[in-house]
């Protein structure tokens, strides 16, 4: 039976091919319409060929027509609709990073939790086929006990959008850094120390964080996150390693291409040259970014599968973020 769903906003900058990607599946959902009363942004993106078709409900109605809705309004706004959502029983796809309080999105998780509703957070790096063979090669024990994590997310943004990152504490690493943070409390959890470097570097005279450093502390483990606004071809080297007692794996680039290698004990058995193998890893085309996701969304529901990222998980998510950060948004 298909799930009927809906989108609410059209101003996350993942919204137009979250609505594009749930379209792709027409034998899984039911794709009712979006929601958008902002007039800003019905002119700049309501015209989109994506969208054409399908009609704008008010968000009340579109919500009640819905099982389960795709929150994907500005940034500032997502928790505010996705409490909507849960207190009417509905399933949400919910874009990154959460707004508000800390206390707020627990509010969602928790009424979430109670009826039995996935909450499905849009980080797109849990689906990506080189981080869940990363995770795999963890779960079996063959990088040992880890180390060190490096994670690195990137891009040489133009003016227009780091003006719109002044409107967050911590910039591009409230944007980026979540999915890495992300990726890193799966693996490790709550960390015993946070300690960021949020620089402005003023390019293009814009006064915002572009340049940040993050260092989340294990024991004698560390997890570093970095993330930019400035790096040329930041893109090709967005990078997750993870290095244990056993083993090293690198993904970088993590998309397009998706490059993995994996080096151990035994094949590195040396130690001053660089030897490792490339994983046979299959690429995600870019405009099907999503795909794994939404199916994984559709598996949740119909409870044929777990959601391996609990209520739990993305709490802590996002409160090591407002921490990284130097508090809520």
């Amino acid at each position: 039976m298909k799930i009927k769903i809906g989108q609410i906003g059209i101003g996350h900058n993942h919204g137009k091919m979250k609505f594009y990607a749930f379209k792709q599946f027409p034998e899984l959902f039911e794709v009712v319409g979006f929601s958008e009363d902002n007039p800003d942004w019905l002119e700049k993106r309501g015209d989109l060929d994506v969208y054409k078709g399908f009609k704008n409900y008010p968000v009340e109605e579109l919500i009640d027509m819905c099982d389960a809705l795709i929150i994907e309004c500005d940034v500032k706004n997502l928790t505010k609709y996705a409490l909507m959502c849960v207190k009417k029983g509905k399933h949400i796809h919910m874009d990154k990073p959460a707004s508000g309080t800390l206390s707020e999105f627990k509010e969602v998780l928790d009424i979430a939790k109670e009826k039995n509703l996935v909450v499905q957070m849009g980080y797109m790096y849990r689906y990506n086929p080189a981080v869940l063979k990363t995770f795999e090669l963890i779960e079996e024990g063959k990088l040992g006990e880890i180390y060190s994590i490096n994670a690195e997310m990137s891009t040489f943004h133009p003016k227009k959008y780091k003006e719109w990152l002044t409107t967050f504490n911590g910039g591009i690493m409230y944007i980026l850094g979540s999915h890495l943070v992300d990726l890193i409390v799966y693996i490790m959890g709550e960390p015993d120390r946070v300690t960021s470097y949020l620089k402005h570097t003023g390019l293009d005279g814009v006064d915002v964080c572009d340049n940040n450093l993050a260092v989340l502390e294990y024991g004698n483990s560390l997890a570093r996150i970095y993330v930019s606004s400035v790096e040329v071809n930041g893109w090709g080297r967005r990078q997750f390693m993870v290095s244990g007692s056993k083993g090293t794996v690198n993904i970088v680039p993590m998309e397009n291409p998706c490059t993995m290698t994996y080096s151990d004990l035994a094949i590195t058995d040396t130690h001053y040259e660089d030897k490792k193998v490339i994983c046979d890893i299959e690429d995600v085309p870019k405009d099907s970014r999503y795909d794994t996701m939404v199916s994984a969304f559709y598996e949740y529901i119909k409870g044929t599968k777990e959601n391996p990222f609990t209520y739990e998980h993305d709490y802590l998510v996002q409160k090591v973020l407002y921490e990284i950060i130097g508090g809520t948004n």
